[in-house]
């Protein structure tokens, strides 16, 4: 089965919903939390519908629409979104008008725009699109299980273009509980020398990152994905090495096929620990690159990581603010993306050049 990435959409901590600017102006931190940079959303968005949108479901339709506009598509054949915590600052609002209010006059708005499949709904809402739609929210792995069911409905051959995407986001609220469970930097954090600093905890971070996937072939096609793998909760180190080998014998794979390897090293040195095993183990002579000094840590990073991947495939170069160690920047052909969140949810994106 052929799937092939025809559009991408992309809001995050970097200025990358223009798809004409590939990580040229890099956006420089000094804080343990990123934020999505907004565009003018009057691009996308009716001025009237703006004043009832929250900024998640503003992010979310703008990047679905840089998304379809890229691909050259106006209505997909189906929608599939994936979200670990869904539209946390809607739930946030109506929790606290229910304690506020004693429980009475509860404005409604907050709750029908707090559920988790809020984005995936106001997207078929605005496009009048009533193909299938469906939110998988499997935190670590809801946009990895949102791509494989993009990837098995096309291979019923009854989907042309199907519209998948994630979109997770920070509050403060959030914060302060994060902070208890030790999850973030205390210190003061430059995020481009994240890597550096080798102590306990990340950078807190959030985005909208959607694809037009399709088995059709264009000139305008940004890779192929090849498979998807995914695993949960391993015991010890020998259960990754033991999955990521199963990954290659599936695919048919040697170690030297894969000309880079994007991982999702996020400055804490517990989880990164992780994968520079990995990497000691599988990938010595394998360039390698990562992400997450860019767009910060949560539930569905790894969607950058292939908007990252198929942006690297399709301009046959990677950009020097992604490459681990200096490497010749040469054109690759096969990139393998190995992302876990918190040693929960482990996943393997093969993806090759069209």
């Amino acid at each position: 089965m052929e799937a092939y990435i025809q559009g991408i959409g992309n809001i995050s901590p970097q200025k990358t919903f223009d798809n004409s600017n590939f990580l040229e102006d890099i956006v420089e931190y000094k804080s343990p939390v990123l934020r999505c940079i907004e565009p003018n959303y009057e691009k996308y968005i009716d001025a009237r519908q703006l004043r009832r949108m929250s900024r998640i479901i503003k992010n979310g339709w703008s990047a679905a629409s840089i998304c379809l506009d890229n691909a050259g598509i106006k209505i997909p054949d189906a929608i599939i979104t994936g979200s670990g915590l869904g539209c946390v600052e809607d739930t946030e609002k109506f929790l606290f008008s229910i304690y506020e209010n004693d429980e009475k006059l509860l404005p409604p708005t907050p709750f029908i725009q707090s559920t988790h499949n809020t984005i995936g709904s106001q997207i078929a809402l605005m496009l009048q699109c009533t193909n299938y739609n469906i939110t998988h929210t499997q935190k670590g792995g809801s946009f990895e299980c949102a791509l494989i069911d993009s990837l098995l409905l096309l291979n019923e051959n009854e989907y042309n273009n199907v519209l998948v995407g994630s979109f997770d986001e920070i509050t403060d609220k959030q914060l302060v509980l994060y902070n208890r469970l030790k999850y973030y930097k205390t210190e003061l954090t430059n995020n481009l020398k994240l890597i550096k600093q080798k102590t306990p905890g990340t950078i807190a971070g959030e985005g909208n990152t959607f694809f037009l996937v399709s088995q059709e072939l264009t000139e305008n096609s940004y890779a192929n994905i090849e498979d998807v793998y995914t695993f949960f909760n391993p015991i010890e180190r020998n259960d990754i090495f033991e999955k990521i080998n199963t990954f290659f014998d599936k695919n048919k794979l040697a170690v030297q096929d894969i000309d880079l390897l994007i991982t999702g090293i996020n400055g804490d040195n517990g989880s990164d620990k992780i994968y520079y095993e990995v990497m000691n183990r599988f990938f010595q002579k394998t360039k390698v690159a990562y992400f997450k000094h860019l767009c910060g840590e949560y539930h569905t990073a790894t969607a950058f990581g292939l908007w990252l991947a198929s942006n690297i495939l399709k301009r046959k170069s990677v950009p020097e603010i992604v490459k681990l160690n200096p490497f010749p920047d040469k054109p690759v052909k096969n990139i393998l993306i190995y992302n876990h969140y918190r040693n929960i949810n482990h996943s393997l994106i093969l993806l090759k050049t069209c």
